[in-house]
């Protein structure tokens, strides 16, 4: 058997351009044995990746994705799944999957084993902007005249900066918070998020939504995640105050 991370004499590794279809079984395994929240999830159904397949001689064994917008822009590796019992050729298989997307970037979750071993080996810098975030546990945070409900348009006292939610927190009649969780993320896994009035800030109210989300999030079927900026200590607060806590972290990294 050859040394970890490189084939032996007999043994040759390629990567070469598929079609998305090609890639879903594999895909399969990478996020059952990931279980956790992917959050680049949605770039394959929206059009912001191309797939590529692993094999050695010959015999698939694993898949690479490449992430952009446009397709001249895609450049950062942020998927890289080789099947367990392939895995001490990896390092020889992430080389030909760099040479053959001319990726020049890898994005990842640091929870993330296989990619995040690819990150390390291969970057010359690694940094990071984003904090993840799971469910941890229950709280019971009261606020006296808060209620979380489905929310409308018809009552709104002010315009959220993006977006308002599937959920309103009313207090004494008005509404002072928006929330919800998304759902483009793999199954069981929601992405949870609020704002609250910008008046009614440092008052408990954004840990109290979020507890009550968190609630409906599972409810529907789904298992509670978030993430926010790491320069964003509020929002870091708040979620844990929620009952979450941190799980790893979005590293990017410069290939050398």
């Amino acid at each position: 058997m050859a040394a970890a991370g490189a084939c032996s004499a007999d043994m040759h590794a390629t990567a070469a351009k598929t079609e998305l279809n090609e890639i879903l079984p594999l895909r399969v395994l990478f996020l059952q044995e990931f279980n956790r929240q992917f959050i680049n999830n949605a770039f394959h159904e929206r059009g912001w990746a191309d797939s590529y397949l692993l094999a050695i001689d010959g015999v698939t064994v694993g898949y690479g994705s490449i992430q952009g917008r446009e397709i001249k822009d895609r450049d950062t590796i942020f998927e890289f799944y080789v099947i367990p019992a392939f895995r001490n050729y990896s390092s020889q298989l992430f080389r030909e999957l760099i040479a053959a997307a001319d990726a020049k970037y890898i994005e990842c979750q640091s929870n993330d084993m296989q990619l995040s071993a690819m990150l390390y080996e291969f970057s010359a810098s690694v940094d990071s902007k984003v904090v993840l975030f799971e469910d941890h546990v229950v709280t019971d945070h009261v606020i006296p005249g808060a209620v979380l409900r489905h929310g409308g348009q018809e009552n709104w006292t002010y315009k959220p900066s993006e977006k308002a939610g599937e959920y309103v927190l009313e207090l004494g009649g008005e509404i002072v918070a928006t929330a919800g969780f998304l759902l483009h993320y793999n199954k069981p896994f929601a992405d949870l998020w609020m704002e609250v009035r910008e008046d009614h800030r440092r008052q408990g109210l954004g840990s109290f939504a979020l507890q009550e989300v968190k609630k409906e999030c599972y409810l529907a079927g789904r298992v509670p995640a978030a993430r926010c900026n790491m320069k964003n200590p509020a929002s870091r607060a708040t979620l844990i105050r929620a009952g979450m806590r941190v799980c790893g972290f979005l590293l990017i990294g410069q290939l050398n």
